[in-house]
């Protein structure tokens, strides 16, 4: 019997992007985490939708360009090396042509995104 490893490596290359409220999202190790965590780069569209979720909380961090994150009607500067911490029902978006890393906790889920 094999046993199955402990850990998973992804190449961002092989992932294709799929549309999201932000804008183009590559998520890895849903799966992988059990659905406890998940690991997107997004690439934010200048209009993203505002929503948010019931269940997981989000970390974003900056990894390209400067917008601002509108968190409860709150308008935030950012900039690459800027993180922010989206708990749940945080009204949220991302405004800018921005580049990010997003760590939802538990594992993304297409069932917890809710728009007003």
């Amino acid at each position: 019997m094999s046993e199955q490893k402990r850990y998973s490596v992804v190449d961002f290359s092989d992932i294709t992007a799929v549309p999201c409220p932000c804008g183009m999202s590559k998520r890895a190790h849903v799966e992988e985490s059990d659905h406890r965590a998940s690991f997107h780069v997004v690439d934010i569209k200048k209009d993203s939708e505002v929503h948010y979720h019931k269940k997981g909380i989000e970390i974003y961090y900056i990894l390209e360009g400067e917008g601002f994150m509108e968190l409860d009607g709150e308008r935030i500067p950012v900039h690459p090396g800027s993180s922010i911490l989206i708990r749940e029902y945080c009204r949220h978006r991302a405004v800018g042509n921005l580049k990010i890393i997003n760590v939802p906790v538990p594992a993304f889920d297409p069932e917890d995104e809710w728009f007003d």
